[in-house]
């Protein structure tokens, strides 16, 4: 006896649901371990069988770890440096994009090759010299150190490039003969309609300043001007490991890019997806 249509593709559905929610447990699990983590003290982690359950020594696991590198105002260094980074590294990639894709001038297309020959460059060979630089500038264990020479980011004006480029020429003409200057036709016109490119951008650009490690360690020299990056790992140097604050410290520096990628997920893939089909 053959099977209905609608059987064999509701089969087909539960199937591919059930696959899709397993690998979903499997991706989420290592995160609500480290939720429940935080919750318990450095026995209740190291036990076996492992404790999956929340514990009651919340509280204590951060005051331990406010008193050890004063979370409160890590966190918001990190939290100022990403958002100011976000900012000023969105608008520079967008209007530098809108350049490349809408100006014609001579010599565009070896200046456009020479950014994107610079995301092949370590930035591991550029540690040195950007570090005699902040140096000669006075600028050591300062804000402007860390936020000042990644704010021109070659992938930022690449991806803005090409989703510009599809933006229709006529509409800036007819915006010219109308009167309006190269500033208004950018932030009236061409910039509102590139929100998921935006959206894309920006989420990256505060992931990764939100996550930096290196440059800051090396350009930070108090504790009151740390990230959370650095101060976490002053934690692991300790004599006496606590587990359970560590745990509640990773806990704090990624539910921010958690929270700020679930309600920008859409405008990230459309962002990504618009960039990648235009030539």
């Amino acid at each position: 006896m053959k099977k209905k249509p609608n059987e064999s593709g509701l089969g087909t559905r539960i199937l591919v649901y059930t696959i899709l929610i397993i690998g979903v447990l499997i991706s989420f699990f290592p995160f609500y371990l480290m939720f429940t983590s935080s919750t318990h003290t450095s026995g209740e982690i190291l036990s076996l069988p492992p404790k999956l359950g929340f514990g009651k020594n919340l509280i204590n696991n951060f005051n331990k770890l406010n008193a050890d590198v004063g979370i409160g105002r890590v966190f918001l260094n990190s939290l100022f440096i990403a958002v100011i980074y976000t900012i000023l590294t969105v608008l520079l990639s967008s209007m530098a994009g809108y350049a490349f894709a809408k100006y014609n001038f001579k010599g565009k297309k070896l200046f456009f090759g020479l950014v994107l020959a610079t995301i092949m460059i370590p930035n591991q060979v550029l540690l040195i010299p950007l570090f005699d630089m902040m140096n000669k500038l006075g600028w050591i264990n300062s804000y402007l150190a860390v936020l000042v020479p990644t704010l021109a980011n070659a992938f930022g004006i690449f991806l803005m490039r090409q989703n510009m480029i599809s933006f229709p020429d006529s509409i800036i003409e007819a915006a010219r003969i109308d009167g309006y200057g190269e500033f208004a036709i950018f932030f009236k016109i061409v910039l509102p309609t590139m929100r998921p490119a935006l959206g894309a951008l920006a989420i990256y650009m505060f992931m990764n300043q939100w996550n930096n490690f290196m440059w800051p360690l090396i350009v930070l020299r108090t504790k009151t001007m740390y990230t959370l990056p650095i101060a976490l790992s002053t934690l692991n140097g300790m004599s006496r490991i606590d587990y359970g604050e560590i745990m509640l410290g990773t806990t704090i520096a990624t539910l921010p890019i958690m929270v700020v990628f679930l309600i920008f997920q859409k405008q990230f893939i459309k962002g990504v997806l618009g960039g990648a089909v235009k030539g």
